[in-house]
């Protein structure tokens, strides 16, 4: 029996009840054991295909095919443009700030990856119900850029997570940015802070004014749709957000962001005589098909004069000024030397709108401008200047042809029927010598389109390119011989 004093007391030296103190204490450590283990797994599963991040300096770019005139003169460049490394201490302060603002606020505070960022980013999206805005660091902007492919999913997003934690870890934050600002995508080709001031501007990144650092910031989101040569008014709107973002920053004062906002940008001259673009198109086809991709960068020396080139564009200009209340909203011209080299070449009213070559591509009814395959066929059928022709009224089959001034003008040489461009001349002397021998004279010179047989051909009821009359009228002005353009 129990002695006196022991009475309700512990039986069997049981243990004491846990205070809540200590239960708290217990679940904690379990909880962050089981949670360990659960991130390891995690991390070792979405581990597994990770990049090696040995490539971290390597760069694969395609090589470049770089454009020149006939006197050496630069005219595009085509594929990737790299250039060396831009120093981020010889960059003006506000140039890397700029990209910061705009990017990523917090860049010099966060492991790698925003917290914040990324709930404000998911509760955007939510309000909106689509995906309106990224939570993604600068640094994970440049681990996916460097090691990781463009699709969308929770594997690629932990994986970039993953980098960007690892990146933090190896490097400092200034060697971050410059790795970023080094090797992110500009558009048009450039890649690279310097590539890109050489390519949007002909000068170098540490020369850049504050509104052009705002308008390279601002290309980031997507290069193509605010590129400053086709989407000018967009990419100025885009800057000017960033020059907000700066000045909320104080990065920039007031008064550097209002004259940043009224100073024009210039655009490279390069990029900015857009008609040439259409000559780069239509012989960058024929260089590639001549040497397939190249493996290597390449310099082509072209037979196009800027000089020249530069003079048509200010023609074709002022005449699409002069007849716009006409409706004129395109234009196309080739010009080419005697030996079928081309000078100058425009297939539009302006490359940014519409990249459609209406130099090449484009067919229009020629017009009086056939008129002289029909005459060098008759000369080839024994006419010459002087063989006597009369303007008259004619009738073939039940069509009958007009001349421009609905007169007629009786006997003439045929010398003076070409002088004159008659309607009934041409018409007759096709049916005469047989529009079949017209066609065959054109299809010798160069005109490669369909050519009817229809006696309204004489008149020029055919489809022709620029390109293809060009070539053609060069057998005229050289004694005979076919070019190739």
């Amino acid at each position: 029996m129990a002695g006196p004093g022991f009475g309700g007391g512990q039986q069997g030296g049981a243990k004491p009840a846990r205070t809540r103190l200590q239960q708290a204490l217990y679940w904690g450590v379990v909880l962050a054991v089981w949670g360990l283990i659960f991130l390891v797994v995690f991390f070792a599963v979405f581990a597994r295909g990770l990049p090696d991040t040995s490539s971290l300096y390597n760069v694969d770019r395609q090589p470049s095919i770089t454009y020149l005139d006939r006197n050496g003169a630069l005219i595009a460049t085509r594929g990737t443009q790299m250039a060396p490394p831009a120093d981020l201490d010889s960059l003006p302060d506000y140039v890397p700030a700029a990209f910061i603002a705009i990017e990523d606020r917090r860049f010099y505070h966060h492991p790698g990856f925003d917290p914040i960022g990324m709930m404000r980013a998911a509760a955007t999206n939510m309000r909106a119900g689509r995906v309106v805005q990224g939570g993604s660091t600068l640094t994970q902007q440049l681990a996916k850029n460097l090691f990781l492919t463009p699709d969308q999913n929770l594997r690629r997003k932990v994986q970039e997570l993953m980098l960007a934690v690892w990146l933090e870890m190896k490097f400092s934050k200034k060697e971050i940015l410059a790795l970023y600002l080094n090797r992110v995508y500009f558009g048009a080709g450039a890649y690279g802070i310097e590539a890109a001031s050489q390519r949007y501007f002909d000068k170098s990144a540490k020369d850049l004014t504050v509104g052009e650092a705002a308008l390279l910031a601002g290309l980031l989101k997507a290069p193509s749709r605010y590129s400053p040569v086709s989407e000018s008014e967009r990419a100025a709107t885009r800057a000017t957000v960033v020059l907000n973002e700066m000045e909320e920053a104080g990065v920039i004062t007031a008064a550097q962001r209002e004259e940043a906002v009224t100073q024009p940008i210039i655009v490279s001259r390069t990029l900015a005589t857009q008609h040439a673009q259409y000559f780069i198109d239509w012989l960058d086809q024929s260089i590639r098909g001549l040497v397939g991709e190249p493996t290597e960068d390449m310099v082509v020396e072209t037979t196009l004069d800027l000089t020249l080139q530069t003079a048509a564009e200010r023609s074709v200009r002022r005449i699409l000024d002069r007849d716009e209340r006409k409706g004129v909203e395109q234009a196309a011209l080739v010009a080419l030397d005697g030996d079928g080299r081309v000078r100058a070449m425009i297939g539009g009213g302006s490359y940014a709108d519409s990249q459609f070559n209406r130099a090449v591509e484009a067919r229009r009814q020629a017009g009086s401008a056939f008129k002289p395959f029909v005459y060098l066929a008759a000369v080839e059928a024994g006419y010459t200047p002087q063989t006597p022709v009369v303007d008259q009224p004619i009738t073939i089959g039940n069509w009958s042809p007009k001349n421009y001034s609905n007169t007629f003008s009786g006997n003439m040489t045929l010398a003076q029927a070409v002088a004159q461009s008659t309607n009934t001349v041409a018409a007759y002397v096709a049916d005469q010598i047989g529009r079949d021998s017209v066609a065959r004279a054109a299809r010798r010179l160069g005109i490669e389109s369909r050519i009817g047989l229809e006696p309204a051909m004489a008149l020029g009821a055919v489809e022709v390119s620029p390109l293809e009359m060009a070539t053609a009228y060069d057998a005229f002005a050289n004694g005979g011989r076919r070019v190739e353009a």
